[in-house]
């Protein structure tokens, strides 16, 4: 394999030599996402080539965008690792639908159980008053699609762009739904004499 700089890559990757070029950048990507991986039992081998097939499309797609402020290996192996977890938070998500999310909490859109069970008996009590508060703002001011935004996002982890495919939206109509979700609470948060320090305070324990 050969030891290139940086404009070589770039010059290699774009020019006659381009085939050997690819060769030698997945045998660099399988190695990192290896190494990257190696601690996750759901993944093997086909995984790896799969990742790091996506990853030298999308390194090819980007190479406009590199910038030389690092080793071109890094920067490409940056980009296999966010596609290689990408499509490992897709997969875990891909059986699971934002109604069973929202179902499973049964209009508990906060439970109990958040507050920490490590604080006083004081900061417990208010602690759980605070969550039964948000609990009724969120089922009072917020509309089906933002509660299951935030219930996925926020409470399940679900990352935004799988939440934005199931809600056949995209990213950017997801963020603003839920910011409007956030300025709704905080208006009525305030409006009940609080205010998101507040609510942040009270689980500093």
């Amino acid at each position: 394999m050969l030891k290139r700089s940086n404009q070589e890559w770039l010059t290699a990757l774009q020019g006659p030599g381009r085939d050997g070029a690819i060769a030698d950048l997945l045998a660099i990507l399988r190695q990192g996402l290896t190494y990257a991986l190696s601690g996750r039992a759901n993944v093997d081998t086909t995984h790896i080539e799969d990742f790091a097939q996506d990853a030298v499309l999308r390194i090819l797609d980007k190479l406009d965008t590199f910038r030389g402020e690092s080793q071109f290996t890094t920067w490409a192996n940056k980009i296999a690792i966010h596609v290689a977890f990408t499509e490992l938070r897709r997969r875990r998500w891909q059986n699971v639908s934002l109604e069973d999310i929202v179902e499973s909490y049964e209009g508990d859109w906060i439970p109990d159980s958040l507050a920490d069970p490590g604080a006083t008996p004081e900061q417990q009590t208010t602690q759980r008053m605070l969550l039964s508060t948000l609990r009724r703002l969120i089922t009072r001011e917020l509309t089906d699609k933002q509660r299951q935004a935030m219930m996925a996002i926020v409470l399940q982890g679900m990352p935004l762009e799988e939440v934005a495919r199931r809600m056949d939206t995209n990213r950017n109509a997801l963020y603003k739904l839920l910011h409007d979700a956030r300025k709704r609470l905080k208006r009525e948060l305030l409006a009940e004499g609080l205010s998101p320090d507040d609510v942040l305070a009270a689980f500093e324990t």
